[in-house]
């Protein structure tokens, strides 16, 4: 499947919130939308959810416009909304009943991910007595127990503690891995790096960048290198012009041009022990400020140029 964003405008009387915003999202890839809070995302969202209609443009499925009754969502919404007095079980079998799956279907499901998320034993237990990171896997339960074609994930990892967030991550590749559509927005960039092929920066409404997660990265100026090493303040020393000490085993080695990369990385693992050395890219995180940021926190990356 591919989900296309054309030309989608969005406007609350006279202030414009979207402006011409141009995007598509593939099956069995995810693709991550980012933006500082306002930038436009969450209206973004809700206009793909159908919550509210685009002032023009359109969004169109395999090039024909989206069918909201024949395309099934998925939606983990940042601010959580199940029922807090009810059993856990049977209010996402009650859900995944209003969206289209009968009740067999959507029990087999639900034990199935109360299983795979290790909730099976809370399962005829109130919301409210659980954790909130358990109450937000019984969240992500909902959004996507009745085999949705397309799955929104806003913020899911938020307030998770590692060992919930590492269930999670196997449920969001469980949803690429199905050939689903898989939108993801969060402020994690380690996330966004580690599940999203494509990616879209907003700021104030308007796309900044988009784009292929890595071509993204190649296209900066590749003439540092990142050196991890036991003889970094020897390293330092002998190379005092053309290097910047990040700690005590760290460098950021700025050569002539991009061209002599080989014959640099050559010469450093001959003359010293080297643990791992290799071109510097920036961050998703430093992309990100870059073109979300104001221009105090675009002046704090500029170590890269």
């Amino acid at each position: 499947m591919k989900l296309e964003f054309k030309n989608i405008k969005k406007a609350f009387g006279k202030k414009t919130v979207l402006n011409n915003i141009n995007f598509t999202a593939k099956s069995g890839r995810a693709f991550g939308l980012l933006g500082r809070n306002g930038a436009g995302k969450t209206t973004t969202i809700r206009i793909l959810m159908n919550v509210f209609k685009a002032t023009s443009g359109e969004i169109l499925l395999d090039g024909k416009p989206l069918d909201y009754k024949s395309v099934s969502f998925g939606y983990l919404p940042e601010e959580r909304g199940l029922y807090p007095k009810e059993k856990i079980f049977d209010q996402l079998v009650y859900l995944a009943n209003l969206k289209g799956m009968n009740k067999k279907d959507a029990e087999k499901s639900i034990n199935y991910w109360l299983d795979f998320l290790n909730m099976s034993e809370y399962k005829n237990k109130q919301l409210d007595t659980l954790s909130k990171g358990n109450q937000q896997k019984v969240q992500l339960i909902s959004s996507i127990a009745h085999d949705p074609d397309i799955v929104v994930f806003d913020e899911p990892f938020s307030g998770l503690d590692p060992v919930n967030a590492k269930l999670l991550e196997n449920v969001v590749k469980e949803q690429i891995k199905q050939n689903k559509i898989v939108i993801f927005s969060s402020h994690q960039m380690n996330y966004i790096e580690e599940f999203c092929d494509d990616i879209l920066i907003l700021k104030n409404g308007e796309i900044m960048l988009t784009g292929n997660i890595k071509q993204i990265k190649q296209s900066y100026q590749r003439d540092k290198l990142k050196i991890e090493s036991k003889d970094a303040k020897k390293i330092k020393s002998e190379h005092q012009a053309e290097t910047k000490q990040v700690n005590s085993s760290t460098l950021i080695y700025k050569m002539a041009s991009e061209d002599q990369k080989a014959k640099v990385m050559q010469k450093f693992i001959k003359d010293y022990d080297i643990d791992s050395i290799g071109i510097l890219e920036p961050t998703l995180n430093d992309i990100f400020v870059e073109y979300a940021g104001d221009e105090k926190e675009i002046a704090e990356i500029k170590h890269l140029e």
